[in-house]
């Protein structure tokens, strides 16, 4: 038996293989998910799910084939409109994974996907460790300053590749100078 939140909705999930199914499953406005026979608050059983890249899924057997259902992306089916045919990903507003809430999950295309994510409180805290960053590093001051001149360049003619190269560093680095991620207080 589940007990109803004050303003909480349930609806029903539907995907391929659900009629064949033994329980029905429903999700809830406030990111809750449940199996259930015939009446979600008379028979209903309220699902934990597991964790998958640190967001909650429901795992299901579909017809002898394993199914995973991210659960913010089926509270978003249900509950939010998408504005835009370019909005095919869910980010969660306080970037917490598991607070699947209809009011924190928000469809988004993937450049405000990326935009959201260099906004994370992790993704700041990294950037925050890697600038004090003394240890370990493959370049110095002078050589980024260079690095920076020659992708601030607009006649430059040099790759990413071949700059990576030449100062012995992946090109992930060369593109993480020229995002800011980092030697960002190098200029």
């Amino acid at each position: 038996m589940i007990k109803k939140l004050n303003g909480e909705i349930w609806k029903p999930l539907k995907f391929k293989g659900w009629q064949s199914m033994r329980n029905k499953y429903a999700v809830s406005s406030n990111g809750r998910a449940a199996s259930y026979k015939e009446d979600i608050f008379a028979d209903g059983k309220l699902l934990t799910g597991s964790l998958t890249s640190g967001y909650r899924t429901l795992n299901l057997h579909l017809n002898g084939n394993n199914g995973t259902l991210y659960l913010h992306r089926e509270v978003a089916k249900l509950f939010n409109k998408k504005t835009s045919s370019k909005q095919k990903y869910v980010i969660h507003l306080n970037h917490a994974k598991t607070d699947n809430r209809k009011k924190n999950l928000k469809w988004a295309s993937q450049k405000e996907v990326n935009d959201h994510q260099q906004k994370s409180p992790q993704k700041l805290e990294y950037k925050k460790v890697q600038s004090n960053r003394k240890k370990g590093l493959k370049l110095n001051a002078t050589q980024v300053k260079t690095i920076k001149g020659i992708l601030a360049n607009p006649r430059r003619k040099l790759t990413h590749q071949q700059i990576a190269d030449k100062y012995k560093v992946s090109p992930m680095t060369i593109y993480r100078i020229k995002s800011g991620e980092n030697w960002a207080g190098v200029s």
